[in-house]
């Protein structure tokens, strides 16, 4: 019975030792991922994103079994047909807002040492995994002739078209027939109510500048008159405020 206590015994630290060995081999490995946000504060988790300007990413080497080594990261941005990143980072996370048009190639190097132990994860390793892509449409930015600011719910705002996208600088102006300005604002989301100084303003015709900039280095610069129709429902004519 002794004996076999002992022998019981001896097998355990046998096992014991070779499952420190296997823990103590384990090498440093990264998973990295990538996470957008887009203008409507929507999240998506993926390797591959298409979508408008601004786009936030954020990116992660998520490393494990690091252990005892000493970890370094280079994160490389580059457009598709370049060599050379446009923007390169050094840590273990980072966020950036992709405001080009284009296709991005996101990479990240790392390489982990404990003495004369080196692992590297370089370019070897992504021609094997693929890198990870962000693609940015081209801009589109159109302003509508006319609005019904009369509370039904329907084209009550005069602001950007519907469609829009990759607008990355924005700033709009109302003006009156005597070229005093009513209001502006710097979000294409947002728009005018039809009101100074939070009274309405007198149906009639007004007229916008927009000075815009898209992701694809389109430069916008609207001028046009605005009709405003208070009397205007969506049954008097069919869709004439949108033109």
């Amino acid at each position: 019975m002794t004996i076999y206590r002992k022998i019981l015994a001896l097998s355990m630290l046998i096992a014991t030792t070779f499952a420190q060995a296997d823990v103590n081999d384990e090498v440093p490995t990264i998973s990295p991922t990538a996470t957008y946000t887009d203008i409507n504060g929507e999240e998506t988790e993926s390797n591959e994103m298409s979508g408008q300007a601004p786009l936030v990413g954020r990116f992660k080497a998520n490393p494990s079994n690091v252990e005892g080594y000493t970890a370094t990261y280079e994160w490389r941005f580059t457009k598709e047909g370049e060599t050379s990143p446009y923007l390169t980072r050094y840590e273990e996370e980072t966020e950036y807002t992709f405001n080009m048009a284009g296709s991005h190639s996101i990479v990240v190097y790392a390489t982990f040492t404990k003495g004369d132990d080196v692992i590297q994860y370089g370019q070897e390793y992504w021609d094997e995994t693929g890198s990870m892509r962000v693609t940015i449409s081209e801009s589109k930015l159109e302003m509508p002739n006319a609005f019904s600011p009369n509370g039904d719910g329907i084209n009550d705002i005069y602001k950007a078209k519907d469609g829009y996208q990759s607008i990355v600088e924005f700033h709009a102006y109302i003006f009156n027939r005597w070229g005093q300005k009513l209001f502006e604002w710097t979000n294409p989301a947002d728009g005018w109510d039809g009101k100074y100084k939070g009274k309405d303003v007198a149906q009639g015709v007004y007229f916008v500048l927009v000075e815009a900039k898209g992701a694809d280095g389109k430069t916008y610069k609207i001028k046009r008159d605005v009709n405003l129709l208070r009397g205007f429902t969506e049954s008097t004519t069919n869709g004439g405020t949108t033109e």
